[in-house]
């Protein structure tokens, strides 16, 4: 059965984020895709320290949460990102795990499937922290789902979650809309149409 990956990257693990994350959750068994929310915790995610080992291994040389999703992305057809926003960006935390998870594994096992991100805002920021998000599916040969607004719910706390009619009502919007695209593609694949081959990356820099 299809499944999708759900990121909380909040601190907190029963937060605004995670009863974001739980509502497209439910939609999604409602259009029979089932869900698994991922908590990041509380500790620190160390960051890439660019030893490259990964491109020689397949795993990161920071055998952490990485590693161990890393080895279980064939299970899952998407992946939702997550975070509340902090100064105008994600937090720290699912920037490191997203950064190292897409180095170790994005173009190999993400290829193809279906990405997205929430964010949760009091006010401002939103629409940074979710242009910053979605550059990791977008470099990636992913498809990004959207909804009928950007994908944020605003509140201060849990509790203000369900007071925002539109948010809330995006996020089972954006679940409808993961739904769908793997149902689509599952179809496409089991009438003989072939994912894309792609060819070898051509790595340049801007002086060659």
């Amino acid at each position: 059965m299809s499944k999708v990956l759900l990121i909380n990257g909040s601190p907190n693990k029963n937060g605004s984020t995670n009863l974001a994350l739980s509502e497209i959750a439910k939609e999604l068994e409602n259009n029979g895709i089932q869900s698994e929310i991922l908590y990041l915790g509380k500790k620190a995610i160390n960051d890439c320290i660019s030893c490259y080992k990964c491109q020689k291994t397949g795993l990161c040389s920071i055998d952490d949460v990485v590693n161990q999703i890393a080895a279980r992305l064939d299970e899952f057809d998407g992946i939702v990102a997550g975070s509340p926003v902090y100064y105008a960006g994600p937090t720290a935390r699912i920037q490191a795990f997203l950064t190292r998870l897409f180095f170790v594994a994005g173009q190999k096992n993400l290829a193809c499937k279906v990405g997205a991100s929430v964010v949760i805002a009091r006010r401002g920021g939103a629409s940074a922290t979710f242009d910053r998000l979605n550059k990791f599916f977008t470099i990636s040969n992913m498809f990004v789902a959207g909804s009928q607004y950007w994908n944020e719910v605003h509140g201060l706390v849990p509790e203000d979650l369900p007071n925002d009619a539109e948010g809330m009502q995006t996020m089972r919007t954006l679940a409808k809309n993961i739904a769908w695209f793997i149902k689509c593609k599952n179809l496409a694949m089991q009438n003989g149409l072939e994912l894309p081959k792609y060819e070898p990356i051509t790595l340049t820099h801007f002086i060659r």
